[in-house]
């Protein structure tokens, strides 16, 4: 699929970002692999590990979403774009709100006018649960974000730009998380637990990656692909990771959930179940989920349905997440 095209990730120096381009290395042979992103260090540190000279069809540009024009210079030539770059933690987008929006929904609005006009082929943006009926503000710039892509299809009239958007969880041992937070407190015996009630979605950086790779070879544009992932408790991943800590239960953070969603109610009627995953369609004229079934097989969700975390089927056992937890720390070393 990414044989001899031109590849461009934003963000492509972040967790997601280096694993995505360390994949698309071993397995596709692009033409070009555009690494996009405003951090002239994280790129400088990511030469090192995907040098120009062992790899000649990577590329590295300096530059930020916010940034109109340079996107549209960096776009010029691309097929697909990855849209990861995001500002993602919590605390800060509540205390720093403007600039969230400036990345996180103008950021995405830039993308989507970049990618029309240069007439990349397929766009796939990076979501996440607190986009799904969001009490905080990262969560609200993400959904404002989710519908600026969904919405583009139409924006990009007779050209050939299509969008869809991922929506998943907690990446395990990503940079700023709570796993490798809580490995470097275990050594002080004593581990912060927000709220013994809270659950997450967990998924690893090779599973999201993957699962992006496979929504490009099945999108149609409009999509919100949300993968089926396990849940587990923060108190338990706390137990797991530090069983002989001291656990202090510290209260939930600003903006923090209890629990998280992935499929709202009201999402519900537009959804349709794969084995492996959900498809949300638009609301919008031109989306028939029925048509859509036709196509491409799954079942419709029941009316009512939701896709939370604390409701989930599929939970990790302690064996499952130290898997996972040693599979990121190989990645992300």
């Amino acid at each position: 699929m990414l044989n001899g095209k031109s590849v461009l990730i934003t963000g492509g120096t972040g967790s997601f970002g280096r694993r995505f381009v360390e994949i698309v290395l071993e397995r596709y042979k692009p033409q070009k692999l555009i690494v996009f992103s405003r951090d002239e260090l994280k790129q400088f540190e990511m030469q090192g590990h995907f040098s120009e000279e062992k790899y000649p069809e990577i590329r590295y540009f300096i530059g930020d979403v916010r940034d109109r024009e340079r996107l549209y210079r960096a776009f010029d030539g691309v097929d697909y774009v990855v849209h990861a770059a995001a500002l993602k933690q919590v605390p800060a987008a509540e205390y720093n709100p403007t600039e969230a929006i400036k990345t996180n929904v103008l950021g995405a609005a830039n993308v989507i006018d970049a990618a029309i006009d240069r007439g990349v082929s397929r766009v796939i943006a990076l979501s996440t649960d607190k986009a799904a009926s969001p009490i905080n503000l990262y969560g609200a710039t993400k959904l404002c974000s989710d519908k600026l892509f969904t919405a583009a299809n139409a924006l990009a009239g007779g050209h050939d730009t299509r969008f869809s958007v991922v929506r998943y969880g907690n990446v395990v041992g990503s940079r700023g998380s709570v796993v490798p937070f809580f490995l470097k407190q275990r050594s002080t015996g004593k581990l912060p637990v927000t709220d013994p009630r809270m659950t997450r979605f967990w998924i690893t950086l090779d599973q999201g990656v993957e699962f992006v790779l496979s929504c490009f070879g099945r999108m149609n544009g409009g999509e919100i692909f949300v993968p089926k992932i396990p849940s587990m408790k923060l108190i338990d991943l706390a137990r797991a990771i530090g069983p002989d800590c001291e656990l202090e239960i510290v209260g939930k953070r600003p903006g923090e959930k209890v629990h998280e969603l992935m499929v709202g109610e009201d999402d519900a009627q537009n959804t349709v179940e794969f084995d492996d995953y959900y498809s949300i369609l638009p609301s919008g004229r031109g989306y028939n989920r029925d048509k859509y079934m036709e196509q491409r097989g799954g079942k419709p969700c029941e009316e009512g349905f939701r896709y939370s975390s604390e409701t989930n089927t599929r939970w990790l056992t302690e064996g499952e997440l130290e898997e996972m937890i040693v599979a990121g720390k190989h990645i992300t070393s």
